[in-house]
């Protein structure tokens, strides 16, 4: 009797693989970044395509890329290149991490509105960051402690900013660690003493945006790569994008999709 359960929860478990492989319904999840451009393009595409299902979750880049490994996605979205680790990884469960870029962002810095500091050099992010500066004073600023607020450790957005800007160094302990884009940007824009960085698409009247080395992230000096923080944002599959997948990628990088990018405040491709 135990073994013919057992056969009948195996088979179960096939069918929903099989399902699971053949169904219009796709499944995303990963990057906050990347988010606000999937839920856009998804609906227009749905729109456009009325028997495909897409469904969207956040939560970070490190938790789409995961779940792309254990095959209970077809999408991951990420705000970084996948690691090297991270494709041994997936690799060795026989997924086989295919990239694909959806569109260009600029890591924006972040201020209060009422800060009067403009312009911090990436030397000056890694003091604060690291904590050898503490107050907006030794940076031309108001007397006031500087509260550092970084995104976690599961964030591809923590990972680019790490690299680019702190070079691998560690963050302050105090810094205080939050899920998501609009969490930081809400933190930052309560709290006067605040730095926190975000995608462009995430920047509002709320806060207020701090070039790096004199460059302003923009449309221009993103597509350029002379804004320090630019970055390409990226969906994986598992091999090369086929059916409803490879169609609402391949939709996203065509001009309508692009232009959906635009809109939601990123750059597009090209």
């Amino acid at each position: 009797m135990k073994v013919r359960n057992v056969i009948i929860i195996l088979a179960i478990l096939l069918i929903g693989v099989s399902a699971f492989a053949k169904t219009n319904k796709v499944v995303c999840s990963g990057s906050t970044t990347v988010l606000p451009i999937a839920q856009a393009t998804a609906e227009a595409f749905m729109d456009k395509n009325p028997n495909v299902n897409i469904s969207i979750r956040g939560g970070g880049s490190g938790v789409g890329i995961a779940a792309l490994q254990n095959g209970t996605v077809h999408i991951a979205n990420s705000s970084r290149p996948m690691k090297t680790k991270e494709m041994n990884q997936c690799r060795a469960k026989g997924i086989a991490p295919t990239a694909y870029a959806v569109a260009l962002d600029g890591i924006a810095i972040l201020t209060h509105k009422s800060n009067p500091v403009s312009n911090l050099t990436v030397k000056q992010l890694k003091a604060i960051y690291t904590g050898a500066i503490k107050n907006w004073k030794d940076l031309g600023g108001p007397n006031l402690p500087i509260v550092v607020i970084s995104r976690d450790v599961a964030s591809g957005t923590f990972e680019v900013f790490n690299e680019k800007a702190l070079g691998g160094a560690k963050v302050i302990s105090s810094a205080l660690l939050l899920a998501s884009n609009n969490a930081v940007v809400t933190s930052v824009a309560d709290t006067p003493g605040a730095i926190g960085y975000a995608g462009l698409g995430y920047l509002g009247d709320g806060v207020k945006t701090v070039s790096v080395n004199n460059i302003v992230p923009s449309k221009a000096t993103v597509q350029n790569d002379t804004y320090p923080l630019s970055r390409k944002l990226y969906m994986y599959t598992n091999g090369k994008a086929k059916g409803a997948v490879g169609s609402y990628i391949a939709f996203i990088q065509s001009p309508a999709g692009q232009k959906i990018v635009e809109n939601e405040g990123f750059v597009a491709l090209k």
